[in-house]
């Protein structure tokens, strides 16, 4: 996409999309832990179509060891799509051998780093990378700047509890808080799809 290569194009570095789906307050899963699926069907054929157009999924062990995704691009009829993004696992702990993640459908790396900076560095041949890992990883980009777009599905639905969307981003303040602006709101299905980036983007 042209955003996404004006951005490698003007930076020399891939441009990094934050997706997340969440209920109305902020939350990616309910107390039990359970999260499929927050969002609606429609809202799922939309990622995956731009999982289908992106040329990295970072995720951290976290997410893979709690919800064992398999991070693949699928067609409406649950086929594979003809293009699949690189799939790349982030941090130190160990992932079972027999994780969805490491299965053929698409090419895996794992990179033994928490550093966001060390994680782009390594990605630096890719364009389009979505960050879809848990509200560790997405703090740690959030704090490290290393978000260049937001894509957040929310669903009208209330589940309460501790499961945010994001843990700590560095703001202590309202003062500190990091601001960004809407760029695009998208009704799909029975869901809004909010685009956000940082105030000073084109």
């Amino acid at each position: 996409p042209l955003r996404e290569w004006l951005h490698k194009r003007r930076t020399g570095r891939p441009h990094v999309t934050w997706k997340f789906a969440t209920s109305i307050d902020g939350r990616s899963a309910a107390a039990d832990g359970s999260s499929q699926w927050i969002t609606s069907e429609a809202a799922r054929e939309d990622l995956h179509r731009r999982r289908g157009a992106a040329d990295a999924i970072v995720v951290g062990t976290g997410t893979v060891l709690a919800a064992d995704p398999s991070l693949t691009a699928r067609l409406p009829d649950g086929g594979l799509a003809g293009h699949q993004p690189l799939r790349v696992v982030v941090g130190r702990r160990e992932i079972p051998s027999d994780s969805l993640v490491l299965k053929g459908d698409s090419p895996t790396a794992l990179l033994r780093t928490r550093d966001p900076h060390e994680v782009i560095s390594a990605l630096a041949d890719r364009t389009d990378i979505m960050l879809e890992g848990g509200p560790t990883l997405a703090g740690a980009f959030l704090r490290a700047g290393a978000v260049d777009r937001i894509l957040a599905y929310v669903a009208p639905i209330l589940l309460g509890g501790p499961v945010t969307a994001v843990d700590d981003v560095g703001v202590a303040s309202i003062a500190e808080a990091l601001r960004w602006r809407y760029d695009g709101v998208e009704s799909i299905g029975p869901d809004v799809l909010l685009s956000l980036v940082p105030p000073a983007a084109g």
